[in-house]
């Protein structure tokens, strides 16, 4: 048990601080332990947080709960991921409400070069079933990461059929790792366990309420690329996870029905209001994500026959330490002003030695 995750876990549990105001605190700060070292009067300061919220941090004393789950962690093979953390879900950090901490019990890389969330109703047609069975097979060539929630219907067609096909697969649950809901699923998640992992921001012995779900939803929608809607009524859940990929900037596509099919009128309305693409096929997806397979081409000696501004420079550095990097990224690692960024990039891609790709993400050509 280290000081570090004591800390990271104590204030999810602060009361009145929330996803967003502890992304503040931690971008101001740098890190959990600084947070509670502050002052009130310089944590009230800070934008979004207030007396109330730093009275409440300042007044917080519960680290016995913490060391509680942590034990917990450690006895259940369960790896707590903090927002700074490498292993941390990438993709989740361009949401402005990531998860402070998520509890990760599994052995999938939760930053796949290719992450594909499906979602659908709980009552599925024969029809669903069928579409969702072809596209997961279609996409295992791809070694694509199926995300979805482990409910019924959809979600457990498309796990059962990741494990079926070889790809790795992550249960998003609404509810603590102590638990599995809907309980008929046990065998399932124990399948996913080989192959994949079940994944959660909250704590042990949180229930499966209600008002968990939304929340549950944004990481199903936030670690994609792209969310794939198959069925879904016009309200209900599968809608609040396409509106929000579709906030998010995300890829999203819905698979199109009968105008009569209550469980495609979701779908349908999706594309009439143009925030989904119609689904047709995969090979239409790969297309649009980018992610056809071409012959490797050789590397270009960029520094003999390419002269770079040093702005350009130092984003060609970024890009060469690590294989992907988010815009958000960019801007603090490279100590330029957001115009002198923006300026960089457009040369470089026009140059063709920066290729963009979706959840604004950047690697070298």
């Amino acid at each position: 048990m280290t000081n570090d995750i004591l800390h990271q876990i104590a204030l999810t549990q602060v009361i009145g601080i929330g996803a967003v105001q502890a992304k503040q605190l931690i971008d101001h700060f740098g890190d959990a332990n600084s947070i509670f070292k502050a002052s009130k009067k310089t944590l009230s300061s800070i934008e979004g947080i207030g007396e109330v919220r730093a009275k409440a941090i300042k007044d917080f004393d519960d680290f016995k709960s913490a060391e509680a789950e942590i034990n917990f962690c450690h006895k259940h093979h369960i790896n707590p991921l903090f927002l700074k953390d490498i292993d941390y879900p990438q993709r989740l950090l361009h949401c402005y409400d990531a998860p402070t901490v998520l509890y990760y019990r599994g052995n999938a890389n939760l930053n796949n070069t290719k992450i594909v969330s499906i979602i659908g109703t709980r009552s599925n047609s024969d029809y669903g079933k069928q579409i969702t069975e072809q596209i997961i097979e279609a996409l295992q060539p791809l070694n694509v990461l199926i995300i979805s929630g482990l409910a019924f219907g959809i979600d457990a067609i498309a796990h059962k059929s990741a494990v079926q096909n070889n790809l790795s697969t992550v249960g998003v649950l609404a509810h603590g790792l102590d638990t599995i809901y809907p309980a008929q699923h046990k065998s399932l998640a124990k399948d996913i366990l080989l192959n994949g992992g079940l994944l959660t921001e909250f704590p042990k012995s949180t229930k499966p309420d209600k008002h968990n779900f939304p929340r549950r939803n944004r990481i199903v929608a936030g670690m994609a690329d792209c969310t794939i809607v198959i069925e879904t009524q016009a309200k209900g859940g599968s809608m609040i996870t396409a509106e929000l990929a579709y906030n998010y900037n995300r890829d999203l596509f819905a698979v199109p029905g009968k105008i009569t099919d209550t469980k495609s009128s979701g779908c349908l309305k999706l594309i009439q209001q143009n925030k989904a693409a119609i689904f047709t096929d995969v090979n239409h997806l790969i297309e649009t994500m980018g992610w056809e397979t071409k012959a490797p081409k050789p590397k270009k000696q960029r520094e003999l026959f390419v002269a770079l501004t040093q702005d350009e420079q130092t984003i060609v550095n970024i890009l060469t330490a690590k294989e992907l990097v988010g815009i958000d990224d960019i801007y603090p690692q490279s100590g330029l002003s957001s115009s002198s960024v923006a300026a960089a990039m457009l040369g470089l891609e026009l140059q063709g030695l920066i290729i963009c790709l979706p959840g604004k993400m950047y690697k070298l050509a």
